[in-house]
This record gives C-alpha cells, structure tokens and sequence, in this order.
C-alpha cells in the first residue's frame, strides 16, 4: 500500500461521498419499483431487473476488478467509475421502455463494482498509517447514513416528481466527489484492459449468478425455469479451479471459514427478501404513499446503525463469535416476529419489528468480518475480506429474487389473500436463522 507524502482529507471525503451514493443506490430503487412497473407498463417481475440488473454485474465483477485495479492507477480508475456510474443514472432516468433501464443498470452495476473496491482503497491510502483508523470511519459512517438517508429521499421524490427522479438524485454527490478527486489525487498509474483471466473469471460468476436469478425470476410463469438454477454449480466449481477462484477455495479450506462466509450470504438474503416484499406489500396491496413507506422502512437501517456502534466493544468483551452468533439470533427473530405479517397492522407496528430484525444485523455485521479475517492466514487479509464483501452482494442479489418465487408459490397454493407474503416472509425469517446454524456449528481454524 503506497505511502502518502501528506494527508489529503479531502480524498477521505470523497471516499465517504461515493459510499453514501452507493449505499443510497442499494436502498432508494427497490421503493420504486411499483411505480416503474405502472410507468413503463410491464409485469412487478419485469421491473425487478432494475434492481437485479445493478447486482449481477456488481457481485460478478467484485474481485476481478480487485485484481484489475491493483494494475492501474488509482486517480484514472475513479474518475472513470465515477463518471460512467453517474451516466448511466442519467441513462436509467431517460429510459423510454423496460430493456433500456435493464441495460443501464446492468453498466451501471459494472461501474460500482469498482467503486466498491476503490472506496476503501482511496480512504486508507490518503493518509499517514496512524490517521487510518480515523480516515476508515468517514466511508464507514456515511455509507449506513446513505442507508438511512435513502428511503425517506426516495419516498419524497418518488411522491412528488415520479420514479425518473431516484436516478438523478445521486448526480451532485458524483459531480462533488469527481471534482474532488480530479483536483487532489495524484496523478500516478494510468489505464490499461482487464486481464483475459479476469474476464473469464467475471464472465463465470455472471453467468452462475444469472442462471439463478433468471430461474427464479421466470419461474412465476413456467416453473420448468427453475432447472436453470442448477447450472449455476458446475460454474461456480470451474471458477473454484481457475486462477482468480483458487485462492479464495484455498483460504475457505486452510482458515475453513466457509460456514461464516455462508452466513453472511444466508443473513443478507433474508434481510433483501424481507425488505422488497415488504416494500411490494406495502405500496402495493395496503396502498400505502411512497413517503409512508419509506418511514415504515427507515426502522431497519436506523436499527442497524444504532446497534452497529455497540457490536464492536461486544465483540472485544465477549468475543465476535458469539456476537456474531447474538445479532443473526436478533435478526432471525425480527424477521419471524413479521411472518404474520396484517393488513391491520400500523406502520408502527411493522416499525419496530423492523428495527429489531435491524439492530441485529448491526451486531452482526463488524464481528463476523472481524472473524473471517482474524482466522485468515497472513498476507490473505485482502481474499479474505473479498470473500465476505462476495457474499454479502450476493445475498443482496438473490434475496429478492428468492423472496418472490417464494411468494408466488405461496399464492399459487394457499387460500387466504396474504398466503404469498407470509410464504415469503418465512423463506426470509428461515435464512436468517440458517446463518445462526452457520454460525454455532464451530470449526477450529488450521492456523
């Protein structure tokens, strides 16, 4: 990791800048996605792709382009994810029809990728090694602020200027933090293509992440598409023996860490699942306003930040196994406690279920990271922390996804009018309390 001749705070602010936008982008689509539904007049599973098409590019290229930006400069880099992320927002908002939004979100997921793995990058390497702790908790704030922020900013926009606005929202930020680092970086590395590897590596995990949302997204109309998710296994297992896919096998075979990194894609599932349902449910069948919901919605992340600060001193007092183990146990509970989901429940009532389910994910989150690198052998900390940021995307992604089929088996077998909620609801409260499993099925680390 270089080391800066002086420290440049205002790289530590841009840092912080495009992780709020990016924690902002994660949060602030799926409370549109019934009205891009009625705007562009196709099918609730249509426009799902709007936020489906943003994590498949995003989980498949996250460590490919770890690699890919160890070979370049860091100031080219960013203003290249910087600027084409904020294109393709201005791309999705222009969209006339389903396809083009798809295809914007699908680049514009390509651009976070490398945004995800620069941010860290940029606020570490912008300050003198004493002031990195420091420099690290300015991304690590504003990106949960961003999570905050972002359903009641979507909820305003969305009530007041339509869907297109969620787009362009994120626009000034992009614009303050290219400046920033156009005018402070330094100039040092340039440009240069993506290895052949890397691409095959990238064009694997797309194509099993794809098989497996495409299979579960289609399934509403044929269950038969279900046989495309199988496929995603002998792809996976091909990249497990290739050159960008050994070492991460390798570390989850000598720290055998493999149940926590499961758990982590198992936690974040559940709780993707459970938010777009809930969001469907209730700017669908309860009619609820999009500021209403996104009020309602607001508990979980207010929740997890709340908790977060308390979920490291725990971890050092207890250990972060078991408060790993505490907050999936929290949030397992929180998201049983909204199976019963009514339509006479209040807002308030969903609430603070929410902020339950919430407050555990914030126990969980820094403990199992701290796990999974503390039982990582040394020069591994990097792969290691790949894996876990791998997992967590890809229970985002295939969250909803799971959640609908879930519900729409639901409806397809039950009677009662809220049958496909509650089946989903359950297949999300089920994940959640496979990561406690994950996690109190102790294995000792090889080292």
């Amino acid at each position: 990791m270089p080391q800066p001749t002086q420290d440049r705070w205002s790289l530590v602010v841009a840092a912080g800048l495009l992780s709020f936008v990016a924690m902002l982008d994660m949060n602030v689509v799926n409370l549109a996605l019934t009205d891009i539904s009625v705007g562009l007049h196709v099918s609730p599973g249509v426009a799902q792709w709007a936020a489906l098409g943003y994590q498949l590019p995003l989980v498949a290229l996250l460590l490919p382009a770890g690699r890919w930006l160890d070979q370049v400069g860091t100031r080219p880099a960013l203003l290249l994810a910087v600027g084409g992320f904020a294109g393709c927002s201005v791309l999705a908002a222009l969209a006339p029809w389903a396809a083009w939004l798809i295809a914007a979100r699908l680049a514009q997921g390509a651009f976070a990728a490398v945004l995800f793995v620069l941010m860290p990058v940029l606020a570490a390497t912008s300050v003198r090694p004493e002031l990195r702790g420091r420099a690290m908790s300015v991304p690590a704030t504003l990106g949960p602020l961003g999570a905050v922020t972002g359903p009641v900013v979507g909820g305003l926009l969305l009530d007041h200027f339509g869907w297109r606005a969620v787009f362009l929202v994120k626009l000034p930020v992009c614009l303050a933090a290219a400046l920033i680092v156009h005018r402070c970086a330094p100039r040092r590395g340039g440009l240069r293509p993506p290895e052949r590897e890397a691409l095959g590596d990238a064009a694997l995990i797309g194509a099993a992440v794809a098989s497996v949302l495409l299979g579960l997204t289609l399934s509403a109309r044929a269950p038969q598409w279900l046989l495309l998710a199988p496929a995603a296994v002998p792809l996976v297992l091909l990249w497990l023996r290739r050159p960008g896919g050994r070492p991460v096998a390798e570390l989850l075979r000598t720290a055998r860490t493999a149940g926590a990194n499961a758990s982590v894609l198992a936690l974040a599932a559940g709780f993707a699942a459970c938010h777009y349902l809930l969001a469907q449910n209730l700017r669908g069948p309860r009619g609820e306003s999009a500021t209403a919901t996104a009020l309602t919605m607001l508990a979980f992340p207010l929740g997890m930040v709340l908790a977060g600060r308390f979920g490291g001193r725990l971890a050092d007092r207890w250990g972060a196994r078991p408060t790993a183990l505490l907050g999936a146990a929290v949030t397992a509970l929180g998201l049983a406690l909204l199976v019963p989901l009514d339509p006479g429940w209040s807002g308030g009532e969903i609430a603070w279920r929410l902020a339950l389910a919430g407050a555990g994910m914030g126990l969980n989150g820094g403990p199992t990271q701290a796990l999974v690198m503390s039982a990582a052998p040394p020069g591994r900390l990097a792969t290691a922390g790949s894996a876990v940021q791998l997992c967590r995307s890809l229970g985002f992604a295939l969250g909803p996804a799971l959640g609908t089929a879930a519900a729409l088996a639901g409806d397809r077998a039950g009677t009662g009018s809220g049958t496909g909620a509650h089946t989903g609801l359950a297949l999300a409260a089920l994940l959640a309390a496979s990561a406690v499993a994950l996690l109190a099925r102790r294995r000792p680390s090889a080292r």
